[in-house]
């Protein structure tokens, strides 16, 4: 058999839950097969639309506000995610990829712990509880993608069984939230990976290639630009 040494291991994507305290992974989820295709939206949150609660309307609003942003773009991601022990059964048994699915069932759902003790306040009398927090989750995309995020869509199409109807190929259509300051406390980790990924892309578009208004290939361009 021929082996090439000199291909790289390709590196998969995965999501990462990791206490917010600590910073220490509790637990990787790693993709069995990179998605195909990301869809990525950016909206900015702009101070002069008087639009949706992203920014990103085109009500009109105070003209001094227009160049104004109120705080970071918020940035929505979805893609495909495949599962497929159909050529491993020996290794799916015996509840076939159940334990895959639920992984990613329970980053959307609150423990059964969590459960027990609001319930136990709730019936000691407590007037207010407070929402169930769920641990930081981060998305993996390569090192230049690392970042925070709350699943906001987990939809599971799930296409061939074992005998004992185990499900052990599922099609997932999964989409995210970047958690950005803006959803976040000061102080918080998730809110330190989100400056560090917000960095990242500051770095990479400063490496990118300039040019002049010149491109354009209208005359008179730089006159036109620079006219006060």
């Amino acid at each position: 058999m021929t082996r090439y040494a000199d291909i790289p291991k390709p590196i998969r994507s995965g999501i990462v839950v990791v206490d917010p305290d600590t910073g220490t992974p509790q637990r990787v989820i790693v993709l069995q097969f990179n998605p195909d295709t990301l869809e990525r939206s950016v909206s900015p949150q702009s101070a002069g639309d008087s639009g949706d609660a992203a920014g990103g309307g085109t009500g009109s609003g105070d003209r001094n506000e227009a160049l104004r942003l109120k705080g970071p773009a918020q940035e929505t991601w979805k893609f495909t995610a495949e599962i497929d022990a159909t050529d491993q059964l020996d290794i799916a048994a015996p509840d076939g990829i159940h334990p895959q699915l639920a992984t990613l069932e329970m980053l959307v759902q609150p423990t059964t712990a969590k459960l027990r003790e609001a319930m136990r306040l709730s019936q000691k009398g407590a007037i207010e509880i407070s929402p169930i927090e769920m641990p930081l989750t981060l998305f993996t995309w390569g090192s230049k993608r690392v970042m925070p995020v709350r699943l906001t869509e987990l939809s599971i199409n799930e296409s061939a069984f074992d005998v004992n109807l185990n499900p052990i190929r599922a099609s997932l259509s999964i989409g995210m939230k970047i958690l950005t300051v803006s959803d976040l406390p000061a102080g918080h980790r998730g809110a330190d990976l989100y400056m560090a990924h917000l960095a990242q892309k500051e770095r990479l578009a400063g490496a990118a290639r300039g040019t002049g208004p010149g491109a354009l290939g209208l005359s008179g361009t730089n006159a036109v630009i620079g006219r006060g």
